[in-house]
């Protein structure tokens, strides 16, 4: 077939490296302009671009294809280069710009998206994030039909992927991408077959995974040890976890749930231990331990590794959104080295 593929990261490079792969024709490549980024902040291609120009793929990068919004001209240039690509298909993987119906409209067999969840569950733009923080079980990848709402189409193919209990979005992101390709592939198979069934989605069990603002980032210690590491897994790799400890930032990229109970005395935020596998905080009504941090400009490090560098004791006090921490906290400080 003829495609015309629309999309921006890694997520959407995958799949557009297995329709290559399967001898599809890509007529167009759309992405996202490129962006600053690095410490240089200098502009950087997207993935799909870069996987484009390596395989002299035509690209196209609108800032909108909105005929009447922001940026007119690139809509209508961007109009006239999807119609001169004579597609049967879009496929659409986390582009990151809205389709107008004259898009949705083009192609002949319309816009095919591969979204990363069972719909009608996490509609929206982080179904993998919210899926891991919610404590969902299994996810799964939809081929859906696009159509003008937000993840509303008619589902084509799903396939359901079992969520690990270690897995963070990082690892479940790669398993999903992967399972994404090989399902647009097929999908694709069965529409030159005109065998797809489109089922409509059900009006219950909508959920919407909102954007991941930077500010959820910060570890609120009055939820629970389990809500904790969901957290932590979930915002692995973006945006992270973290806590303040006597007024330094410690990022938090791993932890677990222990079993033991925190003692009654002991304050919401507070380290009460050190374990053979982390340090011991407490949570609400139970104790979260932590495995991987990182200080400010250090590198992430197992906690038997990052206790040896820094003096951390039981009674210091992490900080949270509803917690003050006592000027009689222990300093945090380097751990004396001897003479």
């Amino acid at each position: 077939m003829r495609i015309v593929f629309a999309g921006t990261p890694e997520f959407a490079r995958v799949a557009l490296a297995a329709l290559q792969e399967a001898g599809h024709t890509i007529a167009l490549v759309l992405s996202q302009p490129d962006r600053p980024g690095g410490r240089g902040m200098k502009l950087q291609a997207s993935a799909v671009k870069q996987f484009a120009l390596q395989h002299a793929m035509a690209v196209a990068q609108p800032r909108s294809l909105r005929l009447d919004g922001k940026f007119p001209e690139d809509a209508a240039t961007a109009q006239a280069d999807i119609a001169a690509a004579n597609a049967d298909v879009m496929v659409v993987a986390a582009y990151g710009l809205i389709l107008p119906q004259w898009v949705l409209d083009m192609p002949k067999l319309g816009c095919l998206n591969i979204h990363a969840s069972l719909l009608p569950r996490w509609r929206g733009a982080a179904p993998i994030h919210r899926a891991i923080e919610a404590g969902d079980t299994q996810t799964g990848i939809t081929i859906m039909q696009m159509d003008a709402g937000l993840d509303t189409g008619d589902m084509l193919l799903t396939q359901v992927l079992p969520i690990q209990p270690q897995d963070t979005t990082a690892l479940l992101h790669d398993k999903l991408a992967a399972l994404g390709g090989q399902m647009v592939v097929q999908a694709l198979r069965l529409a030159a077959k005109d065998a797809l069934e489109p089922v409509k989605q059900p009006a219950v069990g909508v959920t919407y995974a909102h954007k991941i603002e930077k500010s959820e980032s910060l570890i609120d210690w009055s939820h629970t040890a389990d809500q904790i590491v969901r957290r932590v897994l979930a915002f692995d790799p973006f945006p992270g976890t973290h806590s303040s400890l006597n007024g330094e930032v410690i990022k938090i990229w791993s932890a677990t749930a222990s079993a033991a109970k925190p003692p009654p005395t002991a304050a919401i935020g507070e380290i009460i231990a050190q374990v053979p596998t982390g340090i011991a905080v407490v949570a609400i009504n139970s104790v979260v331990v932590l495995t991987q941090l990182q200080r400010p400009g250090g590198r992430r490090l197992a906690a038997t590794d990052f206790l040896r560098g820094t003096d951390i004791r039981p009674g210091m006090r992490f900080s949270g959104p509803a917690i003050s921490t006592s000027t009689s906290t222990p300093a945090l400080n380097p751990t004396p080295t001897s003479a």
